[in-house]
């Protein structure tokens, strides 16, 4: 390519919104660096909502792409948030993307972007974009931690269905010693690891779908930073023998607009840093159990919190199919233990539905993120000050909260039972208090926080906080990116 054109990059997220968003992001940032061009593909369903989260950028055009229809596909579901999560649909939903390859194919014909940025779900794009002399870059939207634990070639030592002792220990040749506080995880993650290597619908399996991504590519991107994962990223390398380019964190951009009055209203009658603040994301969802432990181990803190808890989405009479439907209220009040309203009533709030995490994380009364450790939110919360209790439910999240809590010092970890990952309200009353002083300190208490785990988790976080931060660093490392991906589009 001439040095002097623009660097265009053609740019393509799984249909989650868990994906697309970091993707939006990096295309953001991309163009705030340097002279780049980006086409932006999704199911046209997803057009107006990713056209809202990209204002004011020329640069960016968003090309719809039209899902076959499948059996057993509904019609419209065009992103994971269409689907309730338990449904075999959302399996399909790969076979759909897969589909679009004649599109995509087409496209790339047309366009001749230099590079093709991709996701998991389109394990056959380099086959059809590297002959046409597009350049194909695998962009994980996951911590280097969850490459290097689930999807490196030495899984394949295990062959193609590994046991749980398998899962239980890292691959061989992971990082050890010093460099990682992976030694091993419990039988309740290693069992939902199970699902990486699980075929549905004659597709092949996840791990099958990402090492093929990653072999298949001419380089690898991931949203992340030698000083965060250092260890990581080079095992990554290693295994496949091809660079990785590093966009650095991605650090949350600052929110638009205000926090709702309610919230607001709400937060603003509490001390800076009281309040504990707990939500699981869209599609995350706790048992009835654990939403039961959860409130109340919060009660016992005796601190003021604010819960956010959403479920399933499910189709009622009269409802829509989102997260709750139309009955969100009632599921709430299912799960809220006996006389626990009347007992909190002033300092405690429970709700369904969505709310502004971000004004919420970042308002001075809120001091604790209690999450699911999901990499945007955990990002979130350490941008905006609060100190991290970690409840991981599945996958990558498990290998994030050790990453954090382990290896960055970043936080804690509920304690959960081995066998199922059950964890009782004391074990979030212990962890809310290894990071939060009590409302009433008392002289045990004030000691305690000058020698235990509260001074060092908040020596930790304001590091980590002011890496993050650092706005010269973290632009610097998309310069560098906008370079790498120039030389790979000229290799």
């Amino acid at each position: 390519m001439d040095s002097s054109s623009p660097l265009h990059v053609l740019m393509f997220p799984y249909l989650a919104f868990g994906h697309i968003s970091p993707f939006l992001q990096l295309a953001r940032k991309l163009c705030a660096a340097g002279d780049v061009r980006i086409t932006f593909l999704s199911a046209a369903a997803n057009l107006s909502r990713i056209q809202s989260l990209l204002p004011a950028l020329p640069s960016v055009t968003v090309v719809p792409l039209q899902l076959p229809a499948l059996p057993g596909l509904p019609a419209g579901a065009e992103s994971t948030a269409d689907l309730p999560a338990d449904s075999p649909a959302v399996e399909l939903l790969k076979l759909a993307v897969d589909g679009t390859r004649p599109q995509v194919e087409l496209l790339l014909r047309e366009l001749r972007p230099h590079l093709a940025v991709f996701d998991f779900g389109m394990h056959w794009l380099p086959a059809v974009a590297e002959p046409l002399g597009v350049r194909t870059v695998f962009f994980s939207v996951f911590a280097a931690v969850s490459t290097a634990y689930f999807t490196v070639p030495a899984r394949r030592l295990h062959g193609p269905n590994p046991t749980l002792e398998d899962l239980k220990a890292p691959p061989t040749g992971f990082p050890a010693g010093d460099a990682s506080s992976i030694r091993s995880v419990p039988y309740y993650q290693a069992a939902n690891f199970l699902y990486i290597f699980k075929s549905f619908n004659g597709g092949p399996c996840l791990y099958e779908r990402v090492v093929k991504c990653i072999e298949s590519c001419s380089a690898i991107m991931a949203k992340t930073s030698v000083e965060m994962e250092g260890p990581y990223i080079d095992y990554v390398e290693r295994q496949f023998g091809k660079p990785m380019l590093l966009t650095g964190p991605l650090a949350p951009e600052p929110p638009k607009g205000k926090l709702e009055t309610r919230w607001a209203k709400w937060l603003g009658g509490f001390p800076k840093g009281a309040v504990v603040f707990s939500s699981f994301g869209s599609e995350t969802f706790l048992t009835d159990d654990g939403a039961r432990e959860l409130l109340l181990g919060l009660e016992m803190s005796g601190l003021p919190f604010l819960v956010v808890l959403n479920f399933p989405a499910k189709r009622v009479p009269g409802g829509t199919n989102l997260p709750g439907g139309g009955g969100a209220e009632e599921e709430l009040r299912k799960r809220l233990p006996e006389g626990f309203e009347e007992r909190v009533q002033g300092r405690g709030i429970v709700h369904s539905g969505w709310v502004q995490q971000q004004h919420i994380l970042r308002h001075e009364s809120v001091g604790c993120f209690v999450c699911h450790a999901g990499l945007s939110s955990v990002m979130e919360g350490v941008v905006a000050g609060c100190r991290l209790v970690m409840m991981p439910q599945k996958g990558d999240q498990y290998v994030n909260a050790k990453l954090f809590a382990g290896d960055l010092g970043i936080g804690v970890e509920v304690e959960r039972r081995d066998e199922d990952g059950w964890f009782a309200r004391e074990a979030v009353f212990a962890a809310v208090r290894k990071v939060m002083p009590p409302p009433v300190m008392t002289e045990e208490d004030e000691e305690e926080s000058e020698n235990g785990m509260w001074k060092k988790v908040k020596e930790k976080h304001g590091k980590w906080r002011e890496f993050l931060m650092n706005k010269e660093l973290q632009d610097g490392y998309v310069v560098e990116l906008v370079e790498r991906m120039r030389k790979l589009a000229n290799a």
